[in-house]
């Protein structure tokens, strides 16, 4: 009988790791894919330069892309601007890449012809202008006189005052010289009106637009096609109505000028008036 041979104690395998197969496998099968994926891509080489066109500029450079495109860096050009590709196909639907670094102009073109009006009314009405009976505005388009209800109107009552009437035939031989279609408003504050003529302020606003239109229309000397009156009640008010000032400066009667343009033009003065906003 033989004698039992002792046991040998297992050793460690020496090699490489089972998990390290698995690992390259798929390693090798995520190369793969993505190679399938760029092998299939096609580059917008039209895209790719407006990108990297808007990027540049975004950074503070005068940059553009190389014609080159994979591989080129961005190169310096000699030019202030950036000249960016002709639209094609696929860029018609592309928003448009606005510099947000341009600085914006603070100043207002403010055509001739509202210039010139403005400045034949104040040199026609100085003394209303001085007093703040009336107020001359313009703006690009167009240029407002605003009538206060305390000189135009008694309260509550859409009849002209008749120490009003010089004062409007002296605006109608200036716009008479002007083309430019006109727009009378009414306005009020937001105080409900008790009145057994007029139902709301509607109505009375409405009423004394219709008024300031008559003796505007009334010799003829502005062709009515022109004119238009409107009433805006409590809709448009310059102030707060939260006091009896604000409510005051609320209550008051508009002539518009729309894109003027006056014959026989004068050279416009300094003009004392003020810039709608």
């Amino acid at each position: 009988m033989q004698p039992a041979r002792p046991l040998k104690k297992n050793r460690g395998k020496k090699g490489t790791p089972d998990w390290i197969v698995t690992f390259a496998d798929l390693a090798t099968l995520l190369l793969t894919f993505f190679i399938l994926l760029l092998s299939f891509a096609e580059m917008d080489v039209e895209k790719y330069r407006a990108m990297a066109n808007s990027m540049s500029l975004a950074f503070g450079s005068s940059n553009v892309v190389a014609e080159d495109v994979g591989g080129s860096p961005i190169t310096l050009v000699e030019s202030d601007t950036v000249s960016l590709p002709e639209p094609s196909e696929s860029l018609q639907q592309q928003p448009e890449f606005i510099d947000e670094r341009t600085e914006r102009s603070e100043t207002r073109q403010i055509p001739g012809g509202v210039l010139d009006l403005a400045g034949r009314l104040v040199r026609e009405l100085e003394e209303e202008v001085a007093s703040e009976t009336l107020h001359v505005n313009y703006d690009e388009d167009q240029v407002v006189i605003r009538f206060s209800e305390e000189a135009t109107f008694r309260s509550g009552d859409a009849t002209i005052k008749p120490e009003m009437i010089p004062i409007i035939e002296r605006v109608v031989s200036v716009l008479s010289a002007c083309s430019g279609d006109v727009v009378v408003s009414g306005h009020s504050d937001d105080r409900p009106i008790s009145s057994s003529q007029y139902r709301s302020n509607w109505d009375l606003s409405a009423a004394r637009a219709v008024s300031v239109v008559h003796e505007l229309v009334l010799n003829r000397d502005i062709p009515a096609e022109r004119v238009v009156a409107a009433g805006r009640a409590e809709t448009r008010p310059l102030a707060p109505n939260t006091s009896p000032e604000n409510r005051a400066i609320n209550r008051r009667v508009e002539i518009a000028i729309r894109n003027p343009e006056c014959s026989d033009e004068v050279p416009a003065a300094d003009l004392p008036v003020e810039i709608l906003p």
